[in-house]
């Protein structure tokens, strides 16, 4: 038996047995199967693949330049470990920028940069380029007008003076852009048949004398509009008609609102200087007063006020004395 151990071919079998087992536990180990306490090195070692989209930055002296066309957002795409993928996402402590600082008035092509990633990870940004235009920053203040659908306005009615806050703005682009600003308007929009006064919040823009926007940068960007809507109105006579006299009395009649405002479109109120009041004075034999509702001319849509009290004063006739 001794002899069969001290046999060469003997320890050949088992060093390659030991083999053989060290290649399986290797190759399990590599492959994932592994015990559930080595599940969180596992994780920290996986790599991904996520793309995101980050503020593109510029460097340059804004007070002096104006740039424009240049993307908001660049994506970017990370690969590396799953950890620091995600730690990176979420924390965002680096950057995507173009420097503009050594270039001059005119239109470039200016490749996209990245900093502040870790040197674990593969960056890829999309675009790559931007086609930048850079111009001479200038800034100017400008007065707000206001602008609505005078067809959406209900027939009769009138628009006062708006009245605007702030009234004056200041707006700033590139040169070009701000010498062609022909007007700062806001636009309020109006339904069908508006008959009430507008009061609201209206975003600004700036357009050249051709209408078209310009791309500049208002502030502030909106302005408090109100636009007064309103019946136009005038201040008439009260004209009182009596009727259905007693005989052997007479009568004094006198309204105690002597003038009222009456309402209705401009070209009807033009013309009329008085309002009837008539009062019935049937079996009216003594002193009294009587509440009248005003008779209104066609076209006058109401009176303020629209009921008014008559003093009546009644007296014997001097026929009916004999």
């Amino acid at each position: 038996m001794r002899r069969f151990f001290d046999q060469l071919w003997f320890y050949k079998i088992i060093a390659l047995l030991c083999a053989i087992l060290l290649a399986i536990y290797t190759n399990s180990y590599q492959t994932g199967f592994v015990t559930q306490g080595d599940t969180s090195k596992t994780e920290q070692t996986a790599t991904m693949n996520q793309t995101v989209k980050v503020p593109l930055q510029v460097s340059m002296d804004t007070n002096k330049y104006f740039v424009t066309g240049y993307p908001a957002k660049v994506g970017l795409t990370l690969d590396g470990p799953s950890a620091l993928v995600t730690s990176t996402i979420n924390t965002q402590n680096f950057r995507a920028y173009i420097d503009l600082t050594k270039l001059k008035v005119g239109r470039h092509w200016i490749n996209v940069r990245l900093s502040g990633l870790s040197n674990q990870l593969t960056a890829t940004v999309k675009p790559k380029k931007v086609l930048v235009d850079i111009q001479k920053r200038k800034s100017r203040s400008m007065p707000v007008q206001v602008a609505y659908n005078k067809a959406a306005v209900a027939d009769g009615y009138e628009v006062k003076s708006p009245v605007v806050s702030p009234s004056v703005v200041n707006v700033t682009g590139a040169l070009s852009e701000v010498n062609a600003i022909s007007r700062v308007v806001a636009h309020v929009p109006l339904n069908k048949d508006t008959d009430k006064t507008i009061n609201m919040s209206v975003m600004l823009v700036a357009l050249d004398r051709h209408g078209r926007q310009l791309n500049v940068v208002i502030e502030p960007t909106t302005t408090q509009v109100k636009l007064p809507i309103m019946l136009p109105s005038k201040l008439v006579k009260v004209k009182i008609n009596s009727f259905n006299e007693q005989s052997g009395y007479v009568y004094s009649l006198t309204a105690q609102s002597s003038k009222v405002r009456i309402y209705g479109a401009a070209q009807i109120l033009k013309d009329l200087n008085s309002v009837t009041a008539n009062v019935n004075l049937k079996n009216v034999k003594a002193d009294t007063t009587r509440k009248v509702i005003l008779r209104l001319p066609k076209g006058v849509s109401k009176a303020s006020p629209m009921e008014i009290s008559i003093k009546i004063a009644v007296s014997a006739s001097s026929s009916s004395k004999n």
